[in-house]
C-alpha cells in the first residue's frame, strides 16, 4: 500500500501548544518508546466513577474537549480524550503504521496511571468517527481490561472512507475490499456492551456502516441508535444533553454504576446548567 499517499487522506492533523488544564481536569503526558509524548487530558468526577476513555475524531484536539468533559462529569463519569501523534500538542507526525500500536500503549499507560493515583471506577472505551478504529482495536486486544465500548460516527470499512476523503484507489492499486484496521473482523470478538451511535444523514460515514458493525457486533448487549438530523458532525448539537445523558446511562448501568434516584437527579440539574452555560 502507498502508506505516505494514505496518511495524508486518512489523517488531518491540527496543532497548537499545550494548553493548562481547565478547573476539575488534569493534564497527563503519554511516553512512547520512540521517546515522542503524547498529551492527554482527565476530566474528573470523582474516583470510584467510571472513566470514558476517549479517542476522538481527525482534526480534533484534547483542547475541543474542553467545553465538553464538564458535560460527562455532570453525569456522573470521569472523561479522558488523548491526542494522536501531531495532533494538539503530541509530538511526531500521524501514520497507519504508528497510529493502532500507540493507541493500545496510550490505553495501557492510561490504565496504570488511573490504578496508580487512586481511581478505582470501572473503565469504558469510545471512540469517535477516525478514533472508532482505537477503540475497537484496544478492546479487541485488552479485552478482559474494559466494560463498556461506545461507538459514535464509527466506520465498518476503512477504504470506502478513505474514497470519500480524496483517496484514488484504483491509481494506489488498492481493492475496497483490503482494510487496514478490520474493524468488522474485530467487533465479531468483541464480547463487551456496545453502544453505537450514529447520525441519520452522516454524509461521510453512511448509515449502513454503523448498522453493519452493529449488526456483526458480538456483544449480547448492544444498542444502536440513530440520531434524528444529525450529520457526522452534529450529533451533540441534534442531541443535546440527551447525547451525554445516553452515554452516560449505559456506561453507568453496564458497568454497575448506576447512580442512585437523587444522584440522577443532581446529575440532570447539572447538566441543564452546563447546557445553558455553554449555550450562553
Amino acid at each position: 500500500m502507498a502508506q505516505a499517499d494514505i496518511d495524508r487522506v486518512l489523517f488531518r492533523p491540527t496543532r497548537h501548544d499545550k494548553t493548562a488544564a481547565p478547573e476539575g481536569a488534569c493534564n497527563i503526558d503519554i511516553p512512547l518508546a520512540d521517546g515522542t509524548i503524547l498529551g492527554a487530558r482527565l476530566f474528573i468526577h470523582a474516583a470510584a466513577s467510571p472513566t470514558l476513555l476517549f479517542f476522538h475524531g481527525n482534526s480534533e484536539t484534547v483542547a475541543d474537549h474542553d467545553a465538553i468533559g464538564p458535560r460527562y462529569t455532570a453525569e456522573g463519569v470521569n472523561f479522558l480524550v488523548l491526542d494522536y501523534r501531531g495532533f494538539g500538542w503530541s509530538g511526531g507526525h500521524p501514520s497507519l503504521s504508528s497510529f493502532l500500536p500507540d493507541a493500545r500503549t496510550a490505553f495501557c499507560f492510561l490504565r496504570d496511571w488511573l490504578n496508580q493515583n487512586g481511581y478505582t471506577g470501572p473503565l469504558a472505551l469510545m471512540g469517535r468517527s477516525l478514533g472508532s478504529a482505537c477503540a475497537i482495536d484496544v478492546a479487541f486486544s485488552h479485552s478482559g481490561e474494559f466494560k463498556a465500548l461506545v461507538l459514535e460516527s464509527a466506520f465498518a470499512q476503512a477504504l470506502p472512507l478513505a474514497q470519500a476523503l480524496g483517496l484514488d484507489l484504483e491509481a494506489l492499486g488498492l481493492s475496497a475490499a483490503e482494510d487496514p484496521f478490520d474493524n468488522v473482523g474485530k467487533i465479531t470478538c468483541i464480547g463487551k456492551p456496545t453502544l453505537i451511535l450514529h447520525g441519520q444523514y452522516d454524509q461521510l460515514i453512511g448509515l449502513w456502516q454503523a448498522e453493519k458493525l452493529h449488526a456483526e457486533s458480538g456483544a449480547k448487549t448492544k444498542e444502536l441508535q440513530v440520531v434524528p438530523g444529525a450529520d457526522h458532525n452534529s450529533l451533540i448539537e441534534k442531541g443535546g444533553r440527551y447525547y451525554f445523558s445516553t452515554i452516560a446511562n449505559f456506561v453507568t448501568r453496564v458497568t454497575g454504576c448506576a447512580p442512585s434516584w437523587r444522584e440522577r437527579r443532581r446529575a440532570f440539574k447539572a447538566a441543564q446548567k452546563a447546557e445553558q452555560e455553554q449555550q450562553s
